[in-house]
């Protein structure tokens, strides 16, 4: 432009320039210099194959600001150094993209900040921007190009090919426009809405909860194409809502006719061949002890006192073997479910109605075939022989818990001989697992009070007594035999190994958790250093958490210790399990609701007839998918949890609670509520008395100036600011 026909730059107008700049300013400089390098190296990984200088890379991306633009340079100039950008020429560079290409599983994060997790051990997790992330869905395989390492830095990368996806199927709510239809989806894996032609919308109206599938997806899109493969309901209803909690993890929530129909085929009577195969306890007491709610009683206990003063147990288990054959329509509908879920309001079993509820179901006055464990014990509690044997049986009652603690407390009752000293020998035995090391987790469940349509009108936290713990001990001592007498069978071929089996195993913790949970509870008081052999490591546990009950902290250190641990899971590989502190378990005393325990009944009889070792490869794939189906259904179950806690605080906004942080994350704090456990988020955007900053190695968030902090186990008190349903997610702001 000619330097005559520029404007004239009037006082007004420096005025004005200088108040742009400012506002620019103060926005730019509510990043630190790492946030700014963020930017910058976002830009230029995101466009590997051009050239620019500084001032180009300030304009793209938004900064004016002379001293911002300086930083910028400086940013590009320390690249240029760590060989993340190549200088082309004097002040101009390129992305310095490398040629080295991996595979791995994509980890969508609601921070922006996704995961690669390679499928090579021997590389670490990758981290992919998501201008990067090439319309990538959590799940996808995806291959990445890995960008040159950056000093001080996450390896980084991009994907440029999405090998397989991992579904194509998302549900949301129907929103119609005058010309266009979209599925507006909460689901963080796919993280944009679908475009649906209105050819496609197969009869949704706006406000529906449907599941839509992905079609097409073009490069340059920002959305995905789709279209309505099935329609929920109205949002906001009960039945629709709980249905889309189990259609976000592909999980059923209706058997299939045909499988329907081969249940009903079946019949309650045995043969006489087969009573005459089995022992018979139908004239020994036994009872069932179950939740009030419960249908499907898979496990009961006989009790038989012996002339020399010892006691006869017997653990009886629902016999799902003999009623479903290997491969049959319900066996494979049960493999692929793998296990019973247990949403706030419902079951969804793994087993058709008929059989769970009905035919394996150990109910008063009904014969019915079990496979028990039956053992002799002394007044000790301690097992001085036992035998696992396929028995008839008759359960002549059936107990809630409160029925049975109610005889425990007051000493009186139906079967009250049986019940209390079936209830002191627990304890014995419950007393022997803690001295070997076993660790006292106790875990807090809710439970809502549902009003007719569903609505929740009260919450509470599930208590366990000694009823309880008397059905726990006696099959975790089933499960505990089962796997002993099995692991000390050798193969034929060899003595060195014993013969393939289905465990349930967990690992000793990582040495690196149990640091940060060191860590974490010295800020509240507690010094443990938790070093040392695993049995060390239990009794320092254990002596926490008897330090912390009964105090206010004790909820939270108790989530934070759980957390440490392993998960556990099913294994043909015996490494023990550490938390219950055996060297041998399993999964036995459930094939109702776990298909785990139905493979081990197939492969004891199997064994118990001479057969010789299984194939470990095929049962290792079955437990691999048998555990991955339980960790989805815990994940379903915890989400219709949220909903409910959501919905129930719906009629309390603007309500005061008291809580305690329970998390703390880059966007904000989370507290539990002391009450009602309910969890919601305190957003960062909220704390606008500071500019506050996460500090992941201490747990809190700090603030810049006054350096205020909020870290977890505080206490706080909050007001309800919103509940979305639709997110299953509460927000909070502070009082």
């Amino acid at each position: 432009m000619n330097r005559k026909n520029r404007k004239k730059v009037t006082p007004a107008r420096k005025r004005l320039r200088e108040k742009v700049a400012g506002k620019q300013h103060k926005r730019i400089t509510g990043f630190n210099r790492e946030e700014l390098e963020k930017t910058v190296f976002a830009f230029l990984s995101a466009n590997p194959g051009q050239v620019f200088n500084y001032k180009q890379v300030s304009h793209r991306i938004g900064v004016e600001y002379p001293p911002i633009r300086q930083q910028i340079y400086s940013i590009m100039e320390e690249m240029a150094i760590d060989h993340v950008l190549v200088r082309v020429d004097r002040g101009r560079y390129k992305y310095n993209a490398t040629n080295r290409t991996i595979e791995g599983i994509f980890e969508r994060r609601i921070n922006g900040r996704n995961i690669l997790l390679p499928i090579a051990d021997d590389i670490p997790s990758v981290v992919i921007a998501d201008q990067n992330a090439l319309h990538a869905i959590n799940g996808d395989r995806v291959r990445v190009q890995l960008f040159a390492k950056r000093r001080d830095k996450d390896l980084e990368g991009q994907v440029i090919e999405i090998i397989e996806r991992k579904t194509y199927s998302f549900v949301g709510t129907v929103e119609i426009m005058r010309d266009i239809a979209f599925v507006a989806t909460e689901d963080r894996r796919v993280g944009y809405d679908i475009f649906i032609p209105k050819s496609k919308l197969s009869g949704a109206k706006a406000g529906d909860k449907v599941i839509a599938r992905i079609s097409d997806w073009p490069m340059h899109a920002k959305n995905p194409v789709g279209e309505i493969i099935s329609v929920l309901g109205p949002s906001g209803d009960n039945e629709t809502e709980m249905h889309a909690i189990l259609a976000q993890f592909s999980l059923p929530y209706s058997y299939p006719q045909n499988v329907e129909k081969a249940a009903e085929k079946l019949s309650e009577n045995l043969s006489a061949e087969e009573v005459a195969q089995r022992e018979d306890f139908r004239e020994t007491l036994t009872l069932t002890i179950d939740p009030a709610d419960a249908k499907d009683f898979d496990d009961a206990i006989s009790f038989t006192q012996l002339e020399d003063g010892k006691y006869q147990i017997g653990v009886h288990i629902a016999d799902v073997s003999y009623f479903v054959t290997p491969k049959s329509v319900i066996d494979r509908e049960a493999y692929e479910r793998a296990t019973s879920i247990y949403l706030v309001d419902r079951t969804i079993p793994m087993l058709p109605e008929k059989l769970c509820n009905d035919l394996c179901s150990l109910k008063p006055d009904c014969d019915r075939p079990a496979y028990s464990c039956v053992f002799e014990m002394n007044e000790d509690g301690q097992v001085m022989d036992y035998r696992i044997v396929r028995t008839l049986i008759r359960s002549r009652r059936r107990f809630t818990y409160e029925e049975a603690q109610e005889i425990i407390d007051g000493n009186e009752g139906d079967c009250k001989e049986a019940i209390l000293k079936l209830n002191e020998l627990a304890g014995k035995l419950r007393k022997q697992r803690f001295d070997k090391g076993a660790i006292a987790f106790e875990s807090e469940e809710v439970r809502f009070q549902l009003d007719e349509r569903g609505k929740p009108i009260g919450v509470y936290v599930k208590e366990n007594k000694e009823a309880n713990w008397l059905i726990e001990e006696f099959m975790l001592l089933a499960n505990r035999t089962v796997a002993t007498h099995i692991s000390q069978m050798k193969k034929a071929s060899t003595q060195s190994k014993g013969k393939t089996f289905v465990y349930r195993i967990h690992e000793q913790p990582d040495p690196e958790k149990l640091d940060n949970l060191s860590s974490f509870i010295y800020r509240l008081g507690y010094r443990f250093k938790f070093r040392g052999k695993g049995d060390n490591v239990s009794q320092d546990i254990n002596r926490l958490l008897s330090d912390i009950h009964g105090k206010p902290e004790e909820s939270l250190i108790s989530t934070i210790a759980i957390r440490t641990m392993a998960k556990a899971r099913y294994s043909t590989d015996n490494v023990g399990h550490y938390g219950l502190a055996f060297e041998n378990y399993t999964h036995f005393t459930s094939p109702i609701r776990r298909y785990p325990d139905l493979m081990v009944h197939r492969m004891l009889t199997h064994y118990l007839q001479g057969g010789r070792s299984l194939d470990k490869t095929k049962y290792e794939e079955d437990c691999v998918h048998c555990s991955e189906m339980e960790q989805i259904a815990a994940q379903a179950e915890r989400e219709s949890i949220k909903y409910k806690q959501v919905e129930y605080m719906q009629s309390r906004l603007g309500q005061v609670f008291d809580g305690v942080i329970s998390s703390v994350a880059e966007w904000g704090v989370y507290v539990e509520l002391n009450e009602s456990k309910c969890e919601g988020l305190v957003p960062m955007r909220s704390l606008d008395d500071d500019f506050y900053e996460y500090d992941e190695a201490n747990y809190c968030l700090i603030g810049r100036r006054g350096k205020k902090r909020y870290a977890l186990g505080d206490p706080l008190s909050v007001r309800i600011a919103s509940a979305n349903l639709e997110r299953r997610q509460l927000d909070f702001e502070l009082v």
